[in-house]
C-alpha cells in the first residue's frame, strides 16, 4: 500500500482519534516499572498495537510511533537513551498485531531476537528462563493466528520481549529482581491481551458506525464487529 491509500478521510479520522488516545492513554499510569525511577506502564499499553490491523502492519506501526511522538513533545519528557527506546516496544507490538497468517515468519523474528539479546547479557544468562516469556508471540501465530485474543497476547508479548531486551541492557537489575517479575508479567500482559482485545472491538464498532459517513476506506475493517452484527446477537 502507498501513502496516498490512508491519506483519506477515514485514515485521517483513525489516525487522529488514535493519536488523541495514545496522549491521555499515556498520562493514565496503570503499574510502575520496576527498576527505574518515573517509568509506568500506562493504558497506552491496552490499545496500543491494534493500528497496525486497521491500517497495516507498516502504516500501523509509523501511526504509533507518530502518536508517541508527539505525546512525547507535549508532555515535555526529557531526551534520554531509556526514554526514546521505549517508543519502540509498541511499534513492534503493532506490527505484529498488524501481520497476516501468511506472514508467520516474519512476525517470530523479533522475540527470538530479543530472547537471543537477553541471554547474552550476563545477568541474562542466569535467568534464561524469564525469556520463554517470548516463545508466546511465536507459539501464538503457529496454533491460534486467528484468536483475537491470543494475538493480542502474542502482541503484548512482543513488546514485552522488544522492552525486556532493551531494558536489561541499559537499567542494572539483579538476577532475583527478575525472577520476582515473572507472576507480576504474567497478571500484568494477560490484563494487556484483555485491553487489547476490549480496543480492538471497540474501534472497530466506532468506525464501523462511521462507515457510511465518512468517504474512504482504511485497509482493515472487521465486519464482525459492527453494531448491526452485536444487535443482531441480542435478538438471538
Amino acid at each position: 500500500m502507498k501513502l496516498n491509500d490512508y491519506l483519506n478521510a477515514k485514515g485521517i479520522f483513525f489516525i487522529a482519534l488514535f493519536t488523541v488516545l495514545t496522549y491521555v492513554g499515556m498520562g493514565i499510569n496503570f503499574s510502575k516499572l520496576v527498576g527505574a525511577e518515573n517509568q509506568f506502564f500506562t493504558l497506552f499499553q491496552f490499545f496500543g498495537p491494534i493500528a497496525g490491523s486497521f491500517l497495516g502492519p507498516i502504516a500501523g506501526a509509523v501511526t504509533v510511533l507518530f502518536a508517541q511522538v508527539i505525546n512525547f513533545v507535549l508532555t515535555g519528557k526529557q531526551v534520554e537513551l531509556i526514554n526514546l527506546l521505549r517508543l519502540t516496544p509498541m511499534i513492534f507490538a503493532a506490527i505484529y498485531f498488524g501481520m497476516k497468517k501468511d506472514q508467520l515468519k516474519a512476525s517470530a523474528v523479533i522475540p527470538i531476537l530479543a530472547m537471543a539479546a537477553f541471554v547474552l547479557h550476563p545477568v541474562g544468562q542466569q535467568v534464561w528462563f524469564f525469556s520463554l516469556y517470548w516463545a508466546i508471540p511465536v507459539l501464538a501465530r503457529i496454533f491460534l493466528s486467528n484468536n483475537l485474543f491470543v494475538k493480542s497476547l502474542g502482541a503484548t508479548f512482543t513488546a514485552h520481549a522488544v522492552g525486556g531486551a532493551i531494558w536489561i541492557w541499559t537499567i542494572p537489575m539483579t538476577a532475583e529482581a527478575w525472577i520476582a517479575l515473572i507472576p507480576v508479567v504474567f497478571v500484568e500482559r494477560i490484563a494487556f491481551a484483555f485491553g487489547i482485545s476490549a480496543s480492538y472491538i471497540a474501534m472497530n464498532l466506532v468506525l464501523n458506525a462511521f462507515e457510511s459517513k465518512i468517504p474512504g476506506k482504511l485497509v482493515s475493517l472487521d465486519k464482525n464487529y459492527s453494531w448491526k452484527n452485536v444487535v443482531s446477537v441480542k435478538a438471538q
